[in-house]
């Protein structure tokens, strides 16, 4: 039976793939470069807001795995790493032993964004967590909004945004510890 639902989440993943590379971007509405958003609150001015180094970062809010809401605002002031994965992907399983020492050694905060629509179950996503001792706080983009805002593909991907809230870089695949240190460096 385990065989059997590995076959189709396989077959599923690779028509999905298909299907993204074939309909590319049709089904996406792409964020303007250079987009310009006016900031709420007494002083009023305008932020680039977009997906390119130097803009900012498009805040989010999303729930952990405990309840808690988490905003990407909230951590202003702070190097932040948001990593989107999912259990079922191969390179995310191999990077986050790295992740975590990443976490715990360096000043950075590190955000792993669930893509938990493709997920079979959030307690699932419980077990993966537990399995690695994972303590950085695990967001679920339950119906994937995040990732889709973030244009992500493929997962992992990393984005890291500096103190002010703008994009230093986008890593695209796995990344070992000594690659996120060098990101965070850069930043």
């Amino acid at each position: 039976m385990k065989k059997w639902g590995l076959i189709v989440i396989v077959t599923a993943l690779f028509g999905w793939a298909v299907y993204d590379f074939v309909y590319e971007g049709e089904s996406q509405e792409p964020v303007a470069e250079g987009e310009k958003m006016v900031a709420e609150g007494p002083a009023t001015e305008e932020v680039d807001i977009g997906l390119e180094k130097g803009q900012q970062a498009p805040d989010f809010t999303l729930q952990t795995l405990g309840g808690e809401e988490v905003s990407l605002s909230d951590y202003r002031g702070e190097k932040v790493m948001i990593n989107f994965w999912a259990t079922w992907c191969p390179p995310c399983r191999a990077e986050m032993p790295d992740m975590q020492k990443f976490s715990e050694n360096e000043d950075i905060k590190v955000l792993a964004v669930n893509l938990t629509e493709t997920e079979a179950s959030e307690q699932g996503v419980q077990s993966f967590v537990d399995e690695f001792g994972l303590t950085f706080p695990i967001l679920l983009d339950k119906d994937v909004s995040v990732a889709n805002q973030y244009e992500v593909n493929p997962v992992p991907t990393s984005i890291f945004v500096d103190e002010e809230g703008k994009i230093s870089s986008v890593m695209l695949g796995a990344m070992n510890y000594d690659m996120m240190v060098q990101r965070m460096e850069e930043m």
